[in-house]
This record gives C-alpha cells, structure tokens and sequence, in this order.
C-alpha cells in the first residue's frame, strides 16, 4: 500500500517536458566538447602566430629590393661591355700592389739640406811679396834678397816660407834656394825685410824671383 501511495505522489509529467531535458541534455554535452577543443585551437593558434614574423623576416632578407636588383644589373651589364671600363678614383687607381713600386712611390720625407761650410781659406790667400830685390854679398858667392810682405787676411801670419829661383842671363834656370821667416806679420799690415841671406848662388846668376810656399794662421 505504502509504494501505490509512493507512486500516486510521483509529479506528473508535463507535455514536452522529457523532449526540453533532451535538448538540455544534447546542448551541455556540446558545451563540454567545445571547451575540450578550446586549448588545442589555441595551440595551434599561437604556433601560426609565432611562424608567421620568422616567414616574413627570411623572406625580407632573401628578396631582394628593386634598388638591388637594378644594381645588380648594372654591375652586370658593365662587365659584359668591353667597351664600358669601371670607373676608379685616383687614389685608387694610384695604389699598386707591386711592393716594390709601393716602396719607390711613397712621398719623399723632407730631409734637412747639410749646412753648407765654406772651405778654409790658406793664409796665403790674402798675404803677397808687393816689390822684391836681391843683391850678391861673401865675395857674390851669397844672395842677399830684399822684399815687403803684405796681409790682407783677418788674422796675423807666422812662419813664411818663400823659394827663390835663380836664372841666368839667357833666361834659363840655374838654381833655386828656400828660406823660412820665423816672424809674424800682423793682420791688416805689411812688413820689409832687407838684405835677407837666402843662400849660396852660382856665379853665373843674374837674376832671382822670389815666391810664397807656405805660411801659418797665428
């Protein structure tokens, strides 16, 4: 008695009401298998994305731009012509890989000229016998000479040496004998020496010409 009182207290059912817990039913199973697909949409989403800038970073760098492949042309077209010579700047066209031509077209350094110094100067350069005479003395076996010494130079002059040539009356040479001055002649002065014995001459003598050899600088 107690389950026919249970069963007369089931609610009754509605019409149409068991077809809308069928849809309901059909419809939150969908739901589930949508959010089952959810996570690999997103996957396969973020993969795409994240290969899409590297496709197109590669592709910027192996296309080549209008501007390169017009100077790629160019490049080309030069080279083909024979009659069309690259153009090179001067400072290249200067530059040789020879090394030895490298060596000899290096720019000169500027290489300081030796001071140029004058030669010394002889001191007799500025010294001279202005007039000049000679007599026989010793029984005219001794030639005794007289001369005047002049220095123009800038300092004094010491130890003069002077050669006297003897000749005969025809102009030949018969002898000749050298005598030296152990005086100093001043600068800027002249000095005469008289009757100085030059040596022995032959007798047959006639004339004597007196010339400087040497002198020194005080």
């Amino acid at each position: 008695m107690a389950f026919l009182h249970a069963r007369h207290w089931q609610s009754p059912t509605l019409p149409g009401e068991g077809e809308g817990m069928r849809i309901a039913g059909w419809s939150f199973g969908r739901f589930e298998a949508r959010l089952a697909v959810l996570p690999a949409i997103a996957i396969v989403g973020c993969a795409i994305w994240l290969m899409l800038p590297q496709a197109s970073d590669a592709e910027s760098h192996l296309a080549p731009t209008p501007s390169e492949v017009a100077g790629v042309t160019q490049g080309i077209s030069r080279t083909d012509d024979p009659t069309q010579a690259p153009l090179q700047s001067p400072g290249l066209a200067a530059v040789s890989t020879d090394p030895n031509q490298a060596v000899g077209a290096a720019a000169p350094l500027d290489i300081a000229q030796p001071e140029t110094v004058a030669p010394a100067t002889s001191p007799l350069d500025g010294l001279k016998i202005i007039s000049q005479s000679w007599r026989r003395g010793g029984l005219g076996s001794k030639a005794l000479v007289t001369f005047t010494l002049r220095n123009t130079n800038d300092y004094a002059v010491r130890d003069i040496e002077i050669a006297c040539n003897f000749i005969r009356r025809d102009g030949s040479h018969l002898t000749a004998r050298r005598r030296i001055i152990p005086d100093t002649v001043n600068m800027k002065s002249r000095k005469r020496y008289a009757g100085m014995l030059v040596g022995f001459v032959n007798v047959h003598a006639n004339k004597a010409k007196c010339s400087l050899v040497t002198a020194s600088r005080v």
